[in-house]
């Protein structure tokens, strides 16, 4: 099937009699007639659940939903974006180790990596992603694990080259890891370029209406595990807490996902909630049609603020001139998603004023769901830091994060245009 029936298809096939939406399945353990059975999933001798913490059914199968659309062979839900991205990071990289990350990604994850991995023995080094190749291998140490960047950063919506990143790490023998938040599998599928594995903060446009916090890992199962054994002794060599087993011999390509399961979501719990799971399954039903939209009408938003004069610059990647567009082209032929940064002519008090003179565009942290938002990190989540600050984290003190929802076009134009000229 193709992306757009794959959203509303895959992962869930009822039989005869049974719900055609996926079913809630709202338990924290289930039953087995004898205690050898339950012997065996406690051993991963066998397939099936025994505690929610681990493993739902609902999330399985929105899981597998979603790992159909990237392409994947295996996924799991987590609890929210930040824990895919510290489980799928984790997973392969623990103390002692060390990461490369592109420098634009969005600021918790930054943080995540900057700041909490350091605590935890794990070094990360950040790199410009529009550094040369040569800048990219001299980041790299005996212990590193793997690459981390963003399909479209947030916030500075700049367009990952994967291809690129993905030919220098495997000749490092290590993974690819993109979050493909923004794009969404609709727009860029990263494992077609040489990604390896995808995180998604599900919060977003996989959702759609703003309702649920989650966030997912899907594996390609490309990666050769065992041709780099070395690197990756949780993977290729015995785990103590299961009796010895070796999950790359176990479990084949998916030995990762099954890792990140039993060992990681065994320990730190971040599950995601059936009910929340059963939301991210209606809002994936949708979700091609609504990408569709939002970049629809993000360009003409784009357009519009181009040209405006109270406008001192505009980036989103779908305009012709934009620095990234020529990757988008290549990444994102049917558009990028419907996010884009600006700046205004002035100083911090004036994007303020703008954005309080709004009527139907909202102030809020969030981003890519059916509402248009807006978001000056200046003022908001990065107030505590100088102009200086901001520029060494990648943020121009007057950048404005601009999420275009599914209201009519006309309507997000004229708020914009009427807060503009006031």
């Amino acid at each position: 099937m193709k992306i757009d029936s794959l959203c509303i298809h895959a992962g869930y096939s009822p039989r005869k009699g049974e719900p055609r939406q996926m079913p809630i399945i709202q338990s924290t353990t289930f039953k087995y007639d004898n205690s050898l059975q339950m012997g065996k999933l406690f051993d991963l001798e066998e397939e099936g659940y025994f505690y929610t913490r681990l493993q739902n059914p609902t999330n399985d199968m929105v899981a597998a939903r979603l790992t159909a659309m990237e392409g994947g062979v295996a996924g799991m839900l987590t609890s929210s974006g930040q824990a895919a991205n510290f489980f799928a990071c984790f997973n392969i990289c623990e103390a002692g180790g060390h990461m490369i990350s592109t420098s634009d990604i969005y600021g918790g994850t930054f943080n995540l990596f900057g700041c909490t991995f350091k605590k935890m023995g794990i070094d990360v080094t950040f790199i410009n992603p529009d550094a040369s190749n040569e800048e990219i291998e001299a980041a790299f140490r005996d212990n590193t694990k793997l690459i981390f960047g963003e399909t479209i950063s947030n916030p500075g919506v700049k367009v990952f080259d994967i291809e690129r990143f993905a030919n220098v790490a495997h000749k490092h023998g290590v993974p690819l890891i993109v979050d493909n938040t923004f794009a969404t599998p609709v727009n860029c599928r990263p494992f077609e370029w040489g990604a390896d594995i995808v995180t998604h903060s599900t919060t977003k446009y996989l959702d759609g209406q703003g309702v649920h916090v989650g966030g997912a890992i899907i594996d390609s199962g490309n990666f050769d595990w065992e041709s780099n054994a070395c690197k990756f002794p949780g993977l290729c060599t015995p785990d103590p807490s299961y009796h010895g087993l070796i999950y790359t011999q176990k479990f084949g390509k998916a030995a990762y996902i099954t890792k990140a399961t039993s060992q990681l979501m065994r320990d730190f719990g971040c599950i995601q909630s059936p009910q929340n799971a059963f939301y991210l399954g209606l809002g994936l039903q949708t979700l091609s049609v609504r990408l569709k939209r939002h970049t629809e009408s993000a360009k003409k938003v784009a357009s519009f603020l181009k040209n405006h004069p109270e406008v001192s610059w505009i980036h989103y990647p779908d305009l012709e001139g934009d620095t990234e567009h020529a990757k988008q082209i290549k990444y994102l032929p049917n558009g990028s998603c419907g996010v884009m940064s600006l700046g205004l002519k002035g100083n911090r008090a004036r994007a303020e004023r703008f954005m309080d003179a709004l009527k139907m565009i909202t102030i809020e942290t969030h981003v890519a769901d059916c509402h248009t938002c807006i978001l000056h990190p200046a003022s908001h989540t990065h107030r505590q830091l100088s102009d200086e600050q901001l520029s060494e984290a990648g943020i121009a003190p007057d950048l404005m994060r601009l999420s275009i929802g599914l209201e009519d076009v006309d309507d997000i134009i004229d708020d914009l245009n009427t807060a503009l000229n006031k």
